[in-house]
């Protein structure tokens, strides 16, 4: 029976967490796998509770922080190596970078047989200054010519991977789209609609619009927040606004937020992070996202699963998780003019709502649901074990 450890970053909420989950869960059972990772950050919600519900039961490693930090990094690699050394995997899988980078090294001290990296996303552009950049592509590539496998999660990713930062040649590179367990997000609308609309008084006419994910730079609250200043502007619909998440840009968003309170009421409610996310997108209307650089963002096929219309930037992998036009729209990056369109005409267009709506189940309940997920990386992981034997 294979072993395969899997390592993630750390236990928030995110696609990272729930790609680990399904995987470690779902696979089939002529693998025994080990999952660890690392604790969620401040400013984010602890995403155990997910794999409480799959019966699942990781091996926490405290050291392993988002932050680079000499000391901490070099506490977890230490501890990844022991348990390399215990376990004896023929596969390390790790996800993300820091587990990437620390489980990937680790795994080639121990010489174990089989090393694949999933890239959930990337931090090439919009996160770090050019210097920054520059050593991380320089590991990455290190890493990547020495692993067996990398696993991006669309054909877009696979492009920039290859291509545009050259991390390493196409062929070496598997799409494997994440997979979710959607059905939470079809059942129950109407009940969990009415549930949210009366939680948070959202009124029957007027239009609720979310955007979900963490507060940091990369996301670009202020894109959101000066889409929704221009749309109260143009329009006399009665809208509401939610910010859903948390992190280091709470305090600036904050301010914003109340300035635009302050000139049109109450108007966009800030409520940190929500567990039942399934049950919150019911009472919502549409979901945008204004994301720099994303890999594939979860809340948009969360969205369509639910469906409900999204708007978002063109960046990272959306373009293969939404039919533009068909489940929604996507517009430039920093294209304030456009979003606005396009939000006013879902807004203001009952009928467009109404047919985007329809085709968001269907597009996403098989592609991107997670036992299609576990058969590609099923299919994957008997392919590198054989190739190796030979």
């Amino acid at each position: 029976m294979p072993k395969v450890l899997r390592i993630i970053n750390r236990f928030n909420l995110g696609g990272p967490t729930y790609n680990a989950t399904f995987l470690t869960r779902f696979i089939d059972d002529k693998y025994e796998t080990l999952l660890i990772g690392g604790n969620h950050e401040e400013g984010e919600t602890d995403s155990l509770h997910i794999l409480e519900k799959y019966n699942l039961n990781p091996l926490l490693i405290s050291e392993m922080q988002r932050v680079p930090s000499f000391r901490s990094d070099r506490a977890a690699y230490k501890k990844i190596k022991l348990i390399i050394q215990e376990f004896k995997p023929d596969i390390v899988h790790t996800h993300a970078a820091k587990a990437g980078a620390l489980g990937r090294k680790a795994a080639f001290a121990c010489k174990v047989p089989i090393v694949v990296h999933t890239f959930h996303g990337h931090v090439f552009h919009s996160y770090f200054g050019k210097l920054k950049t520059f050593i991380f592509k320089f590991i990455e590539r290190r890493l990547a010519a020495k692993s067996d496998g990398i696993i991006a999660i669309s054909e877009i990713q696979k492009h920039e991977l290859s291509i545009i930062h050259k991390i390493c040649p196409a062929s070496k590179i598997k799409v494997i789209p994440l997979g979710f367990d959607l059905e939470n997000f079809h059942l129950n609308k109407e009940a969990n609609k009415n549930i949210i609309r009366d939680r948070y008084s959202i009124k029957s006419e007027e239009i609720a619009v979310a955007i979900i994910g963490r507060l940091a730079p990369v996301k670009n609250h202020n894109l959101f927040l000066d889409i929704v200043e221009e749309t109260l502007r143009s329009s006399t619909k009665k809208m509401r606004f939610f910010i859903v998440g948390d992190g280091d840009e709470r305090a600036n968003i904050e301010i914003r937020v109340n300035e635009i309170i302050q000139k049109y009421g109450k108007v966009i409610e800030m409520t940190s992070w929500v567990k039942d996310i399934g049950e919150f997108n019911a009472g919502m209307d549409l979901i945008c996202l204004t994301s720099d650089n994303e890999g594939t963002p979860v809340s948009l096929i969360e969205a369509q699963a639910g469906g409900l219309p999204v708007i978002t930037t063109d960046v990272g992998g959306v373009r293969d998780i939404i039919l533009e036009g068909e489940t929604g729209y996507i517009v430039p990056k920093n294209n304030v003019s456009l979003f606005v369109e396009k939000l006013l005409l879902l807004v203001e267009n009952e009928v467009e709502r109404n047919r985007l709506s329809k085709n968001g189940w269907d597009f996403v309940k098989e592609k991107f649901h997670y036992t299609t997920l576990v058969k590609n990386m099923d299919e994957y992981y008997q392919y590198l074990l054989l190739n190796k034997k030979k």
